[in-house]
C-alpha cells in the first residue's frame, strides 16, 4: 500500500521535508539568540543611563576606543566650548525624520585636551547643502557639561561613506581621530551626546536617549519557525494519508468497472 513512497516524486518530497526540519530549527534558534542579544543590550543601556555620571577622562583618553560596556554611559567634563572650530555632520535626522545636521563643537578641557561634543540637530534650512547652516552659539566661559559617551563612527559601523571634498566645516562621520587630525590637538576617543546644559530656545535639538524598552519581534519569529518545523511532519503525514485514500478509492473504482460486464451478462 505504501510502495508509492519509493517513487521519485515522493522520495524528493520526503528529502525536502527532512531538510526543512533542521533548517527551521536552526532559524528558530537564530531568532532566539537575536532576542537574547537584544535583551542583553537593553539591560546594558538601562544600566549606563541609570549610572551616576563620571568624569569623561576616567573612561576615555586620546586615541582610545569606547568599549561596548561604556556606550551611553553618562560622563561630565569641565572646560570651554570652541565654536571657532565647530563643524556640522551632514545628512542627519531628528526625531521626526527631518534631514539636517548634527553640530560638533570642540570642548577644550582644563588640561588642554579636546572632547568632541555633539550639541544636537539643526535643520537644513540654508539656500543649499553647501552653505553652513545657522547654528546657535554654545554657552560662553568655563562650564561643566554632561552627556552620553559614544564610540567613534566609522564607515564599517555606520554604513556612512566618508566622502571627500565636502563643503567647508562639514563632515560625514563623528570620529575623534578625524577631529584630532583636523584640529591638530589631542582629542579624547569617542564623543559625547550633550544632555546638559540644555540649549536656550531648544535648538540645537538634543539627541534623544536610545530606546531600550523594545525587544523586537525575534522571540515571536523563533516560535513561528518552530511551529513551521512541527508542521512539516504533520503535513507530510496528511499528504501520505490522502495519497493512500486516493489510491484506495481509485482501486475500488477500477475493480467495480471490471466487474460490471460480468454482472450485465448474467
Amino acid at each position: 500500500m505504501y510502495r508509492f513512497l519509493l517513487s521519485r516524486q515522493w522520495v524528493i518530497l520526503t528529502l525536502v521535508a527532512l531538510a526543512l526540519i533542521p533548517t527551521m530549527i536552526e532559524l528558530g534558534f537564530w531568532q532566539l539568540h537575536r532576542h537574547e542579544r537584544k535583551v542583553t543590550l537593553n539591560e546594558a543601556i538601562a544600566r549606563s543611563l541609570a549610572a551616576e555620571p563620571v568624569p569623561a577622562e576616567s573612561l576615555t583618553s586620546p586615541g582610545a576606543k569606547i568599549p561596548a560596556e561604556h556606550r551611553y554611559r553618562r560622563v561630565t567634563a569641565t572646560g570651554r566650548f570652541d565654536p571657532a572650530d565647530e563643524v556640522v555632520v551632514r545628512r542627519r535626522t531628528n526625531a521626526s525624520d527631518k534631514i539636517g545636521y548634527h553640530v560638533l563643537t570642540p570642548f577644550v578641557l582644563d588640561d588642554g585636551k579636546v572632547l568632541v561634543v555633539n550639541r544636537g540637530w539643526v535643520p537644513a534650512d540654508g539656500p543649499s547643502q553647501f552653505a553652513f547652516p545657522e547654528v546657535p552659539a554654545p554657552p560662553e566661559g568655563e562650564i561643566t557639561v554632561t552627556g552620553r559617551l559614544m564610540p567613534d563612527e566609522t564607515t564599517a559601523s555606520s554604513g556612512i561613506k566618508n566622502v571627500d571634498r565636502l563643503p567647508d566645516r562639514q563632515v560625514m562621520l563623528i570620529n575623534s581621530a578625524q577631529e584630532a587630525q583636523r584640529l591638530g590637538r589631542e582629542v579624547l576617543g569617542g564623543y559625547v551626546a550633550l544632555t546638559s546644559p540644555e540649549p536656550e530656545g531648544s535648538t540645537p535639538q538634543q539627541i534623544g536617549a536610545p530606546d531600550h524598552g523594545d525587544i523586537g519581534p525575534h522571540m515571536a519569529y523563533a516560535i513561528q519557525w518552530w511551529l513551521f518545523c512541527a508542521g512539516v511532519p504533520v503535513g507530510w503525514f496528511v499528504l501520505v494519508r490522502r495519497e493512500v485514500r486516493d489510491r484506495a478509492t481509485a482501486a475500488r473504482e477500477t475493480s467495480g468497472a471490471d466487474a460490471e460486464p460480468e454482472t450485465a451478462g448474467v
